[in-house]
């Protein structure tokens, strides 16, 4: 019998959406109210998942990408992974960690943990995911506590960690607290899938099988005072057309709940690892996968959209256009990653499609008309949960996106880019600062001279 706690997921409601939806012609009825940037119904969503030709589809892309630059104007916002311990107790048949593999396990000390931090802000980061495997034993809650002081305390020339996310495993009211007192910025979980027996079949052992447990996480989260959370799918481990709309419901959930959705949706693609089976899974193809980022994009416009280093170059280009808001970028996927990839050396968990230097992302990123942007100033201005979603939902955010763009782009120009990059980067500053209006132009300016004069983490 299904949880009371998780009865927001219904199977049978999600197979009669997409039913329902199948069975809906006015596709372009729905792209119209779309395009408002005001979001869609899981119903909606339902009928556009499953648009039969490649004509309509070619709306459906042109509209995300309308409806994306509507909320979030041209920024483009960079992170990085952080990877602090493989030790896991789990069995997570997809992953790389999963107990079984008889591979060496180790967590960073925090010595280590300020080396990679060291190396992450010489390549110009602010932001980052800290990841950790479950073992209550080996990586405790008061270690990961130990880390983010370690990371927001590491200074490097100009270089400083202004945003710690965490993604580690559903835990205790208590925790979250201890988490949001240790001032964390979003909370991350995967659900990996919402199918319940998809989901116990792939976690066949280990705390992270407990399907309820690990759906109800975000409420648990909240209910401590945490109000960003980041959702996402692991894609390829179900039918993406059932996980889209359970993701939906769980986002309708928070909402009703809560009165604020998931802060970001990440849409990560299963792939290659030590000891995973990809053979097992229904992948998702790349035409699957921008219809994905495309459909979230139009049903939940106020939430930020996560693209990771498991694509490839060209196919991350593409969707970015499609809805994605914030991207990886010169990302380790291994435990002391940036320090092993110094030496040549790499145990990831899971194998990047994208090993471009930031400067080289950075650079594509400009020519496609973005603004790169390493701001962190939503989350030290009180611009967090439903204040932020307000702003989202009625494209105010973009205000502050764009002159925070322009700024922290600036820092890491003067700071950390090779000649090229500066060149083709303040290119794209002058452009931007040409789209503001006159009033915040000016302050921007202003605020532009004082970084060239040396002062640091200027923001609106």
């Amino acid at each position: 019998m299904m949880d009371k706690q998780t009865a927001w997921i219904n199977e049978q409601k999600i197979w009669d959406l997409l039913e329902e939806g199948r069975l809906k012609k006015n596709y372009r009825e729905i792209l119209k109210k779309a395009s408002t940037a005001k979001g869609l119904s899981p119903l909606e969503a339902a009928a556009l998942l499953q648009a039969p030709d490649n004509e309509l589809w070619d709306e459906i892309f042109k509209t995300a990408r309308r409806v994306k630059e509507e909320i979030y104007g041209h920024r483009i916002v960079l992170f990085a992974p952080l990877y602090i311990s493989d030790y896991c107790i789990n069995s997570c048949l997809y992953c790389g960690y999963h107990q079984q593999n008889q591979t060496k396990r180790r967590r960073l000390s925090q010595q280590e943990i300020e080396n990679e931090v060291q190396l992450l802000e010489e390549m110009g980061h602010k932001r980052l995911a800290v990841e950790c495997g479950e073992d209550p034993v080996n990586a405790p809650l008061d270690y990961i506590l130990e880390s983010i002081k370690t990371i927001y305390r590491v200074r490097k020339a100009n270089g400083n960690i202004r945003r710690v996310n965490i993604n580690i495993a559903a835990t205790t009211i208590e925790d979250y607290r201890q988490l949001k007192a240790a001032n964390i910025g979003t909370y991350i979980l995967f659900q990996e899938t919402y199918h319940r027996s998809t989901y116990e079949q792939v976690h066949p052992s280990g705390p992270k099988h407990d399907y309820d447990w690990h759906t109800t996480a975000f409420d648990r989260a909240m209910k401590a005072g945490i109000d960003d959370v980041g959702a996402g799918v692991l894609f390829g481990l179900y039918d993406y057309r059932f996980e889209i709309l359970a993701l939906l419901l769980h986002a309708a959930h928070l909402e009703e709940v809560f009165g604020v959705g998931p802060h970001t949706v990440s849409v990560p693609r299963l792939r290659a690892a030590t000891g995973v089976d990809l053979s097992a899974f229904p992948l998702v193809t790349d035409q699957q996968f921008r219809k994905i980022v495309a459909i979230i994009r139009l049903a939940l416009p106020y939430t930020g959209m996560i693209l990771s280093t498991r694509e490839e170059p060209s196919l991350r280009r593409e969707v970015i256009s499609l809805g994605i808001s914030q991207v990886s970028a010169g990302s380790c996927t291994g435990v002391g990653g940036y320090s092993h990839r110094k030496n040549g050396v790499s145990q990831p968990q899971f194998e990047v499609a994208d090993r471009r230097t930031m400067p080289q992302v950075l650079e594509e990123l400009t020519a496609d008309g973005y603004i790169p942007s390493f701001c962190t100033a939503c989350y030290r201005q009180g611009r967090t949960g439903d204040r932020f979603m307000s702003l989202a939902k009625t494209g105010e955010i973009k205000k502050v996106c764009a002159p925070n763009a322009i700024l922290t782009f600036q820092e890491y120009l003067l700071d950390y880019a090779p000649e090229l990059t500066r060149i083709k980067g303040q290119a794209a500053i002058e452009k931007e600062l040409r789209q503001l209006p006159p009033e915040i132009k000016d302050e921007v300016n202003a605020r532009l001279q004082r970084i060239n004069e040396g002062e640091r983490d200027l923001y609106f």
